[in-house]
């Protein structure tokens, strides 16, 4: 099936042997893939086949390959997608020629017809032609229609399609038709601009990192600011053709912005980005662009390849979320059991979205692939055959990280939590669960109680974490271990702090 979009035109030479029935079969695959042939010779023969031997068995077809991808190297991705595309019916074809059909766009200015009428009927250099020039300027004197070109051009454009070429006149839109600026073609001026824009973000980044840093660590990073200030002066100097001075400017301040911006500068309290905040945000826009880029170059084969395991991923970590997999971590790592907390729904959910989070490393694979894919890398060629084993390696891989990081998450949390029961202070909370100081006041003799645990002490707090099916779950700083009792057996009192005397009741 032809693919109505694509980014690049590559032209390409392929030489098909076998004779008739291979040169019809090769002609509809190409057909088949939306891919123009724009002529062939025999082999040998001028004007396509020229510098090949001879050979009545051969003919070579001028094919143009439409693919998506980045400019740098699309000729390589274009050779490599026919021959995958020969080569899976069974013919030999050899890619002979590939080169990239360069069409930009010139970045003409963009003229409003107005009506000249109220200039012209003014005396030269009186306030009123003055006045009427200003009003056109704003816009009061449009009467429809757009012209894009140069300014001798587009006026004359515009009169030529007007009743009244007399009367007619364009006023611009932007400032591109000064003379004093040249720009670059369309393309050519995103791309420049890309460069510019990604050596500020850099040297942002590498002045967030130095802030707070000291010694080798902060020189470094600082060389580092330096080194991108070279590249943000260099790439604004080639954002336009002539006036290099404006791009320098530009990018200029769009580096001192970002750099504000990532230190504070705007924030009243003066709070700027962490280098964590700084790492995880360029994470994240890497891991969306790559997916992006993969996506929208799939075929229905590699939607199978790559949207199950990923649709899978996302529904196995959503079926472990519903279970509360980073609580039960949790209560795993106090001798809990996954039952011995109740837990909100609001917080299961919230609990859910944070081990998604900590599953996004599985999405690094794929977004590589597609930034690879878009920049045709060798080994992410359509038809190679290390393409399987690499997806299935890096998807392992990245399993085994974003598992350490849940694993990571909830140790965490359990060594805060006994680190404050062993000095006493107020436990945090994790994801709905919020152990508290407890004066635990038994209603039967202690030696009467029903539970497990070592032997409850009343006169000393434990740690709550409340009642869940008839069961007051405590854990016992002194032990560290879980106490748990009946709840009808037990009175639980807050405790003012973890060195608070608890009254010793009367039933002990």
């Amino acid at each position: 099936m032809s693919h109505a979009r694509f980014d690049r035109r590559v032209r390409t030479l392929v030489e098909v042997r076998g004779g008739p029935d291979d040169w019809e079969e090769a002609e509809q695959r190409f057909q088949a893939h939306g891919w123009p042939v724009r002529g062939f010779s025999p082999s040998g023969a001028d004007p396509r086949g020229a510098g090949l031997e001879a050979d009545p068995e051969a003919r070579v077809y001028e094919v143009e390959v439409r693919l998506f991808g980045a400019a740098g190297n699309c000729e390589r991705g274009a050779a490599a997608r026919v021959r995958k595309v020969l080569r899976s019916a069974g013919l030999e074809a050899y890619v002979r020629l590939a080169e990239p059909v360069r069409r930009d766009r010139e970045m003409f200015t963009q003229w409003r017809i107005v009506d000249a009428t109220p200039r012209r009927s003014a005396p030269p250099h009186s306030w009123r032609r003055r006045l009427a020039r200003l009003t056109a300027r704003w816009g009061r004197h449009d009467v429809g229609g757009l012209v894009t070109g140069r300014p001798g051009e587009a006026l004359r454009i515009a009169r030529a399609h007007t009743p009244d070429a007399a009367a007619t006149g364009v006023r611009p839109l932007d400032g591109r038709w000064r003379a004093s600026t040249t720009y670059w073609p369309e393309e050519e001026t995103e791309r420049r601009l890309t460069r510019a824009a990604a050596w500020s973000l850099a040297t942002a980044a590498a002045l967030v990192f130095a802030d707070g840093r000291t010694g080798a660590a902060r020189w470094f990073w600082i060389t580092a600011a330096l080194l991108g200030a070279a590249g943000v002066v260099r790439a604004g100097a080639r954002l336009v053709r002539s006036g290099r001075w404006y791009g320098v400017t530009a990018a200029v301040l769009l580096c001192a912005f970002l750099t504000a911006l990532g230190l504070g500068l705007f924030d009243a309290q003066g709070r700027g980005l962490t280098g964590r905040q700084v790492l995880m945000s360029a994470l994240v826009g890497g891991v969306v662009a790559g997916l992006w880029l993969l996506v929208r170059q799939w075929t229905w084969g590699e939607w199978a390849a790559w949207a199950v395991p990923l649709v899978v991923t996302l529904a196995l970590s959503s079926f472990l979320a519903a279970g509360s997999v980073l609580h039960a971590l949790y209560a795993d790592g106090l001798s809990l059991t996954p039952g011995d907390i109740d837990v909100p729904a609001l917080w299961q959910v919230l609990a859910a979205v944070k081990l998604l989070t900590l599953l996004s490393p599985v999405l690094v694979g794929p977004a590589w692939w597609g930034i690879a894919r878009h920049h045709h890398h060798a080994y992410a060629m359509p038809g190679e055959r290390l393409n399987v084993t690499l997806n299935v390696c890096v998807f392992l891989i990245m399993l085994g990280v974003a598992t350490l990081l849940a694993l990571d998450s909830a140790r965490t949390a359990v060594d805060r939590t006994t680190a404050a029961a062993e000095r006493g202070a107020e436990p945090p909370s994790y994801f709905g669960v919020e152990p508290e100081w407890t004066c635990v006041e038994p209603v039967v003799p202690v030696d009467r109680l029903s539970g497990e645990g070592p032997r409850l002490a009343p006169e000393r707090p434990y740690l709550s974490f409340g009642v869940t099916g008839g069961t007051a779950v405590l854990w016992d700083r002194s032990t560290r271990e879980p106490v748990k009792l009946r709840a009808s057996q037990v009175r639980l009192v807050p405790a003012e702090s973890a060195t608070a005397r608890c009254a010793a009741p009367g039933a002990t």
